[in-house]
Parts: structure tokens; C-alpha cells; sequence
């Protein structure tokens, strides 16, 4: 396999959603297990979320102790090793370019959205839990612990894209990741998690839906996010019914900047008497004075190229609150400075 099909197979794997392949994802634990010279587990059980494994391993009393290193750390330790021997350093680092970088950040950036969500539902009296009883008795710290023992199955697909056919040490875990989410290794037992039912991302790779959860898992548990930003469920129902003072009166200057993306800035300038500040041939530039945040200021700018019908569409641009006109901030839309912004032709 070359290393971008090695890539857009992880690709893939990381951001798969709906049921897991219990048998497969089975068949690569006891694989994992039986490469790293360990008996098979006694048991193999299933939990619907990374949340409801957490909350189930602390009554699992017989569970034995952690065998993460020997069946995760230590063969992708020497797989690396390997891989980089063979390649060389520049021949690994430009492997590991053609094939994990890409996935790194992404995958990493939601392996520690879910590990936050996680802590907080069960530590925070006011998150809504997949199981609220057992928010009384966890702490941070237990919670935390627990999640460092987890291999990260799908998201572990940076690596994996980088170790695909280079070696068989990791074949056990990549084929749990493969077919199932997040896991548990232990001695005695292995606590496997089904993958999300949803998962939504802008282009830039981050968690983001403004009508439901950006991420969710079949027992509930769920991920609420706008634009890479953690906001809450009611929070993203209100949307809705934004009105122009709901926008002013919020306080968190964040959650205004999400009210005013969804509310569109053209319809709050046009509800809210901004201040028009200048016009010159590019356009108009317009200012919102915000209580306790930066200027939204945003350049009106008409297409002079008409559309089928005749008309003529108008642009809103945001430009930086330090914008005094209108050709500075069509400028800045550009990449350059007032005086160097002399369009041939307006499109």
C-alpha cells in the first residue's frame, strides 16, 4: 500500500461513524494480546461511549492491571524504530509527511475534546451525564487516570497511516481500530466502545453544528460545538430565536461572536443601527460597537458584474476594527495595503 492510500484509508477510519464490527474488533484485541506475549483476556465487553467505559471500569474489581504498554506503547515504540531505520531520518520524516501529518491534528484535537467531555460529565454536577449517578462519586483525578489507560482506536489513525505496511507488530491494534472505537486493555478484561453515530467538522477539520451535536455516541453522550468552540445544547437552541438584544446583552464575548456568525452580520447591521463610517468607490464601511469586545466592523461591497436578472449582489466583508475606510479593509481582504489596492477590473 503507498503511503497516500495508507493515508486516506486512516482518513477514513478516523472519522467513520455507526456501528462497530464487534467480531473483527474482537479478533484484533486477541491479536494485540497474543503478539505481545499475553494470555487472552478472560473477558471481552462492550460500552456504547468513552464515557460509559469510564464510568464502568472503576466496578470491573477484577480486571487486572493495565497491559497498555505492552500491547500499544512498547510495539509502536519499535515499529518507529524500525521504520526510521529503514528510511533514514529524512526518508522518515518525509514519510511521516506523505502519511500521519495530515491526520495529527485533527485526530488529536478530538481524542482531547472527547477526554475533556468526559472528565466534565463526570465531575461536573451541571454537564449532563449518560449517567448522572455516577457523577457524585468521581473526581477529576480518577477520571483522568482511567483515560490515560485507553488506546485510542480510530484516532489513533496518524500513526497507523504511517506504520501501514511496515511491519505486523501493530496489526493487532490497528485492526481493533479498524472496526471500533476506543479501548481498554487489561489483564483480564478488554473494554471495547462502539464509534460515534455523528460526526460533524467544517473544512478546517474542526467540531461544528449549529441544529444538534457535532458529536454524539449511541448511549447519548454528546459533544456540542460551533466552529471548533465548545458551546452547550441549549445554547445552540436559542439560536433560533436570536434577536439583535439578545446578541448585546450576552456577556461572554466568545458566545456573541457564534450569535453573530449564525444571526449574519449583514442582518444585524441592518437591525441594529450601526454606525455607517465612510464610503469612498470600493464600498461602504460600516461599525457595530460592541460593550465589553472589539468593533465588529464589516465593508458593504457591490458585485459590479450583474447577475443573470440584472441585479447586482451585495458582499458584507468583517475587516479588523483598526479599519478607518472603506478601501483599507477591501484592501486587507486582499493582502495588501490601501495604496497598492488598484483593482483593473471590479468582480
Amino acid at each position: 500500500m503507498n503511503d497516500t492510500t495508507a493515508r486516506d484509508r486512516w482518513r477514513a477510519v478516523a472519522a467513520a461513524t455507526g456501528p462497530a464490527d464487534r467480531a473483527a474488533a474482537e479478533a484484533g484485541v486477541l491479536l494485540a494480546y497474543r503478539s505481545a506475549g499475553l494470555a487472552a483476556p478472560r473477558r471481552i465487553l462492550w460500552a456504547d461511549s468513552p464515557l460509559a467505559a469510564v464510568t464502568l471500569l472503576p466496578d470491573l474489581t477484577d480486571r487486572g492491571r493495565s497491559v497498555r504498554d505492552e500491547v500499544r506503547t512498547r510495539p509502536w515504540a519499535a515499529e518507529r524504530r524500525r521504520v526510521h531505520d529503514v528510511l533514514g531520518p529524512a526518508g522518515w520524516a518525509d514519510h511521516w509527511q506523505r502519511t500521519g501529518a495530515a491526520l495529527w491534528d485533527p485526530t488529536r484535537a478530538l481524542a482531547d475534546r472527547i477526554r475533556a467531555g468526559v472528565t466534565q460529565a463526570l465531575t461536573d454536577p451541571d454537564a449532563v451525564s449518560a449517567d448522572p449517578e455516577a457523577t457524585a462519586s468521581a473526581t477529576g483525578t480518577a477520571v483522568r487516570l482511567l483515560l490515560l489507560d485507553a488506546v485510542l482506536g480510530q484516532h489513533d489513525a496518524a500513526w497507523l497511516a504511517a506504520f501501514d505496511g511496515h511491519g505486523d507488530r501493530l496489526a493487532g491494534p490497528a485492526a481493533v481500530a479498524a472496526h471500533a472505537g476506543w479501548w481498554w486493555p487489561y489483564e483480564d478484561v478488554a473494554v471495547l466502545c462502539e464509534r460515534p453515530v455523528e460526526l460533524h467538522r467544517d473544512e478546517a477539520g474542526r467540531l461544528d453544528r449549529g441544529d444538534g451535536p457535532a458529536l454524539a455516541f449511541p448511549d447519548g453522550f454528546a459533544l456540542h460545538a460551533w466552529r471548533g468552540m465548545q458551546v452547550t445544547a441549549g445554547f445552540l437552541a436559542g439560536l433560533v430565536d436570536l434577536t439583535p438584544e439578545r446578541i448585546r446583552d450576552e456577556e461572554n464575548a466568545e458566545l456573541r461572536r457564534v450569535m453573530l456568525e449564525h444571526y449574519g452580520y449583514d442582518r444585524y447591521l441592518a437591525a441594529s443601527g450601526a454606525r455607517h463610517q465612510h464610503r469612498d468607490e470600493t464600498g461602504v464601511l460600516w461599525r457595530i460597537e460592541l460593550p465589553d469586545d472589539e468593533d465588529v466592523v464589516m465593508v458593504e461591497v457591490v458585485n459590479s458584474t450583474p447577475e443573470p436578472d440584472g441585479s447586482h449582489r451585495t458582499y458584507w466583508l468583517r475587516v479588523p476594527p483598526t479599519t478607518r475606510t472603506a478601501r483599507e479593509g477591501v484592501a486587507w481582504t486582499f493582502g495588501l495595503r490601501p495604496e497598492a489596492y488598484a483593482p483593473l477590473v471590479q468582480t
